[in-house]
């Protein structure tokens, strides 16, 4: 028989683009063939086509494992299987190098235009229409495989909204509100557009250097296959899988105010590649996350401010004159919410970007002309571990699952490896990569102690980025 859902596809619409805290999403998916995207399956549909693992270690550092400290191999599907059940076939595979008792191998945003680009059929076995998104299919999504323990430092996304299918095997999302950016202590490098991420490794936080995130509410959910994660927009995450092979499907949802975010993105853009460039490469600060390939130059940066700039005003004019559709620009599809890292493996599709930018201008409804979020059994909030965030012996001590919170609210987680380790990121006290010093030493002249990420972490914070972008965007309406 016909499979009938919880909620209309206009209804899981007006949920998602109102919803201002996470929720799960139950029995929404049962009919979905991606259901049955396990690994094994699409090793078969891969047919030996290889695909890029990033590796890190398991060992819990006070450091986060940013993408410019692990290694990357390419690999296939089966070879990824045989390595995470510690077959003995791979030992002459591009795992051969790696202990699966001490690394951990994740093929992270991979976008399913791309990597199944001679297999457009399958792109309907993913179907957003549910979410009130016609048109909007495994086209627009991306595909993430990891092994048990591999994870995505905490960040923001700038862009969009995100909703997040489990398939196979579980993930333990650890989420903090916006409202705690200050405590997360927010970081632009490594650098990547459209992320923004914290300094504080949240599988091991170092209190000492971040005593502000003892302030920070942490929102845990281990998200189980069949299960659909909505994650609001500017909500941190850090992610992490806890099975043995772990697949998930995701999409980003551009909102409204995704316009004035490029032009946030467009200036932090400008500031890091200027000051980062005028370094000394040779002082080996991995400031390039590998997602973006080299460093643009000023002009190319100021071509895409002022685009940004452009587009964010004519928006402004459609949405005035009552105008739904907005123009899509080179610069608008660069930075499409669906394209976030766009330049891993050679970026994503043009064409994949320009079909989400038609719904630049969905309207948000208004607070008091929606109904009460129906929360229940079929829509699960992820509520706060407590009123702040539970560290015991330095860890976040944290476990909830999705399938528990079912019945709590019825009604209702190394520079590469072969070269030496760096920290990227200064710290607060005196302690700096380039001069080694003791985190308990006596204090240090600023000329010494400083440096060009400390800077920057004062300059692109986000806080002093949205008043830049504010004051520009008024400058160019005199």
């Amino acid at each position: 028989g016909e499979d009938v859902k919880p909620f209309t596809p206009e209804k899981t619409k007006e949920i998602v683009m109102s919803l201002q805290q996470p929720a799960v999403f139950c029995n929404m998916v049962g009919n979905w063939p991606a259901l049955h995207w396990n690994v094994k399956y699409l090793s078969a549909v891969l047919e030996g086509k290889t695909i890029q693992f990033r590796l890190g270690l398991k060992t819990v550092d006070l450091v986060p494992q940013f993408e410019t400290s692990c290694s990357y191999v390419e690999a296939t599907l089966e070879e990824f299987l045989a390595w995470s059940c510690g077959q003995p076939s791979c030992l002459s595979g591009p795992f051969s190098c790696y202990d699966y008792s001490k690394y951990w191998a994740y093929a992270d945003y991979k976008y399913i235009a791309r990597i199944f680009e001679d297999k457009p059929e399958i792109f309907q076995d993913v179907r957003w229409s549910d979410f009130g998104f016609p048109g909007r299919s495994g086209k627009e999504s991306t595909l993430w495989i990891g092994s048990e323990g591999a994870n995505t430092p905490c960040h923001l996304d700038s862009y969009g909204c995100n909703l997040v299918l489990q398939v196979q095997g579980r993930k333990r999302w650890h989420l903090f509100p916006p409202g705690d950016t200050s405590f997360l202590y927010p970081t632009r490098i490594p650098y990547e557009e459209s992320s923004i991420f914290s300094k504080v490794n949240i599988a091991n936080p170092d209190l000492k250097r971040f005593p502000e995130f003892r302030n920070s509410t942490v929102h845990v959910v281990t998200l189980s296959p069949g299960q659909v994660l909505l994650v609001p927009r500017h909500w941190w995450h850090y992610v992490e899988s806890i099975d043995p092979v772990t697949v998930s499907i995701n999409s980003w949802i551009e909102l409204d105010a995704d316009h004035e975010a490029r032009v946030e993105e467009a200036i932090t853009r400008m500031l890091v590649c200027a000051m980062k460039s005028a370094e000394n490469p040779s002082d080996g600060d991995l400031w390039l996350n590998p997602t973006e390939v080299e460093a643009t130059s000023h002009e190319i940066n100021l071509q895409y401010l002022n685009e940004a700039v452009s587009a964010y005003l004519r928006c402004q004019e459609t949405s005035v004159s009552g105008q739904a559709r907005c123009s899509s620009t080179a610069a608008e599809q660069r930075t499409n919410a669906s394209c976030k890292r766009k330049r891993r493996e050679g970026g994503c599709e043009p064409e994949g970007c320009t079909s989400l930018m038609q719904e630049c201008n969905l309207p948000t409804p208004k607070a008091e002309e929606l109904q009460k979020i129906p929360f229940g059994p079929h829509l699960i909030q992820v509520l706060p571990q407590s009123h702040k965030t539970n560290v015991m012996g330095g860890a976040v001590a944290v476990e909830s699952d999705s399938r528990d919170l079912l019945h709590e609210n019825e009604g209702e987680h190394f520079g590469k490896l072969h070269c030496k380790r760096k920290r990227l990121l200064m710290s607060n006290d005196c302690e700096t990569a380039a001069h080694q010093m003791d985190s308990d030493c006596s204090p240090c002249t600023p000329q010494t102690a400083l440096s060009t990420n400390d800077l920057l972490d004062c300059l692109v914070n986000p806080r002093v980025i949205s008043l830049v972008a504010q004051l520009l965007l008024e400058r160019t309406k005199v």
